[in-house]
């Protein structure tokens, strides 16, 4: 719950705030940014929401707050249902974002073969249930080290095969599958796991379909920037690999929509997808240390 004691003085004035317990993690204004954004060290309201579909977003943004921190004066109950929340085909994000994760998006991919869950959100009863209307998780598709948060405990409760590249093992040592070395992996019809060594050594995006790309924090789209966008300060383990790794990308993947855990998700026409991340890798080696 928002504490309005810790209201950040750089809110917009009115009823919706974001409190000084921000991380500035990003979801809020990747998500929806016509109404947050950063600034300085974390995320505020710039702009106060106008009639209830504007109201409906900030909700959207309160519920995947990894530490609650965006709230409303006077309160108000917190609408219900709000995730998981389609994004497109049979894509949704599962909000409910945590801490553990730095505020990382997770998506449920439903397949008749047995759904997907990309990366993991805090574990809730809130998305228990409609997750077990939708027919549960068959596998958990971790991208990285870092984006593990609940994963455990929602294999656990589903019986889901957890699957992650053995460089970054060591986040989830219960991990019933591992991926290794750089080729790609089929793991399960219409899957494929493609090792993208930079962000973490054991950096993974899943194409499905060649239409969804989860990216993890390997590629993301950027708002500002209107273009896809790599994080050169929040690189672990090696620029050059990644921008190796993507550029591998570029040459043997095909895609519509980039969905990543941290920056912003967009759908793109397959052949600009393309070009951009071409030209990303070339901006990326110019970068190169």
């Amino acid at each position: 719950m928002a504490r309005i004691d810790q209201r950040d003085a750089r809110n917009a004035e009115g009823a919706w705030f974001v409190d000084t317990r921000c991380i500035d993690c990003g979801t809020c204004h990747q998500l929806v940014p016509e109404l947050f954004a950063a600034v300085g060290d974390q995320s505020v309201v710039a702009v106060q929401p106008g009639g209830p579909d504007a109201e409906h977003r900030a909700w959207l943004a309160a519920e995947a707050c990894p530490t609650q921190s965006i709230g409303r004066t006077p309160r108000a109950p917190r609408p219900t249902g709000l995730y998981p929340l389609h994004v497109d085909g049979p894509v949704y994000d599962l909000g409910h974002t945590s801490e553990a994760s730095f505020g990382a998006t997770s998506y449920l991919v439903l397949r008749p073969q047995g759904n997907l869950m990309v990366d993991a959100p805090r574990f809730t009863r809130a998305l228990t249930a409609p997750l077990d209307v939708l027919g549960g998780v068959a596998h958990v598709l971790l991208t990285h080290r870092d984006d593990v948060a609940d994963a455990p405990r929602w294999a656990e409760r589903y019986g889901a095969r957890v699957w992650i590249h053995e460089a970054d093992r060591s986040a989830a040592p219960g991990a019933s599958d591992l991926l290794r070395g750089e080729e790609p992996v089929f793991v399960a019809p219409g899957v494929v796991a493609v090792p993208v060594p930079g962000h973490t050594r054991g950096s993974v995006v899943f194409a499905v379909d060649d239409t969804w790309l989860f990216t993890g924090d390997s590629l993301a789209w950027s708002h500002r920037r209107h273009d896809l966008v790599a994080f050169r300060d929040a690189c672990w383990y090696s620029w050059e690999e990644q921008t190796r790794s993507l550029g591998r990308l570029a040459a043997t993947a095909s895609f519509t929509w980039v969905l990543p855990g941290h920056g912003a998700r967009v759908c793109l026409d397959p052949d600009d997808a393309h070009h951009r991340l071409v030209r990303l890798v070339a901006r990326m080696g110019r970068r190169a240390d």
